[in-house]
């Protein structure tokens, strides 16, 4: 298993920005590849981000605003959120997925946007 934890959740107020990291650690080298969802109270859980091998995706609500990134050597993937808008928060989940099926969560970061 891989046990993800997030950190950088926050208030910022709208047009802000915030950077949500994720620290991979146990079996890292079964890491195949990492992402970021979302869930805001009443919702379900949606993707915001997935970076997979050299290509990235993100959701169209947050395209051009959000970035995800990895850095292979810290085992720690992170999404840049810029110009954060009020249908932004909501508890920021780490995924990752490893080689062989099977995917581990992190605990949630809270991301708050203030008006």
């Amino acid at each position: 298993q891989v046990q993800p934890v997030e950190s950088g959740g926050g208030l910022v107020q709208a047009g802000g920005s915030l950077r949500l990291s994720c620290a991979a650690s146990g079996s890292i080298s079964s890491i195949d590849f990492m992402g970021w969802y979302r869930q805001a109270p009443g919702k379900q859980r949606e993707l915001v981000a997935v970076s997979i091998g050299g290509r990235t995706n993100y959701a169209d609500s947050v395209k051009g605003r959000f970035t995800i990134s990895r850095d292979n050597a810290k085992s720690t993937v992170y999404l840049q959120m810029n110009s954060l808008k009020p249908e932004d928060p909501a508890v920021y989940y780490c995924n990752i997925h490893r080689r062989g099926g099977g995917s581990d969560w992190g605990q949630g970061t809270q991301v708050t946007v203030s008006s």
